[in-house]
């Protein structure tokens, strides 16, 4: 048994030496920067969308977009190595940062989300296999859970879920709490980010609400098609009374997050 706890502990303690190693904060930072650019095409492609001139909106478009660009390939490369780095840390944020649950389960849907997004660039790198856009993905997995005993409730506890974290998106841009990991010399600066980061955190939140609302529709309806991802939550934005206007206000908000997002590359604690 003391074996057994001295291996424990040994292997706790390399862990913590990868986690806190400086190649891999310096990997973490430049994920923070490729999150930002992918931010920025789906921002700039819901833009596109609300003047009329169609398109997607999500991350695996974005994915295709970068890989289309110049020397997309060794971007894209970079860009993978930099998330997988930023799902370490979030994972060994969940192991070992704050006690609150709240921000324990956070930093695993991340690193959830890092982990498909790699997926997704090596699989388009390496067999070039198109990754399949976020309604196909959120599609597909709700016909995968309708198909389980209890699906329908699963469906819906997603929904409700995606509209928790939306929810909590939206408080953290109106509170400023997303700067608290964040280290900005000097009160402008500071005060800059903290304004760009609060509109992006809202207009997140608000997509996250809309794709949770939606997806809450398909399992009261049974119907898996009902179900959206980032692509579908923002054309259905153009759908509100308001019309394509309030895809322009989240579409430039998604901009700036991707803005917020090169400033935690550079002052985010890692």
């Amino acid at each position: 048994m003391t074996t057994g706890k001295q291996a424990g502990r040994r292997l706790e303690g390399a862990a913590r030496r990868i986690a806190d190693h400086p190649v891999l904060e310096k990997l973490a930072r430049v994920g923070f920067a490729a999150r930002g650019v992918l931010y920025a095409i789906i921002g700039l492609a819901a833009l596109q969308i609300a003047f009329g001139r169609g398109g997607e909106a999500d991350k695996s478009s974005a994915i295709h977009i970068v890989r289309d660009a110049p020397l997309g390939d060794t971007l894209l490369w970079v860009m993978a190595v930099g998330l997988v780095a930023l799902t370490i840390w979030h994972i060994s944020e969940a192991i070992w940062g704050r006690p609150e649950v709240r921000y324990r389960v956070e930093s695993v849907a991340k690193a959830a989300v890092y982990v498909a997004l790699v997926f997704s660039m090596v699989a388009l790198l390496t067999q070039n296999k198109a990754a399949s856009s976020t309604d196909s993905q959120s599609q597909d997995a709700a016909k995968a859970l309708f198909d389980l005993p209890g699906g329908q409730i699963l469906v819906a506890l997603i929904a409700l879920a995606l509209i928790g974290f939306g929810v909590s998106w939206m408080h953290e841009g109106w509170t400023g709490e997303f700067m608290r990991d964040m280290h900005v010399a000097g009160p402008r600066t500071h005060a800059l980010v903290v304004n760009i980061g609060q509109v992006g955190y809202v207009a997140r939140g608000v997509i996250a609400v809309a794709a949770g609302v939606l997806i809450g529709q398909a399992a009261l309806t049974y119907d898996p098609d009902k179900a959206v991802g980032i692509d579908g939550a923002l054309k259905s934005l153009a759908d509100t009374p308001i019309g394509p206007w309030l895809l322009v206000v989240i579409a430039i908000g998604l901009v700036l997050f991707a803005v917020y997002c090169f400033a935690e590359a550079r002052w985010h604690r890692v």
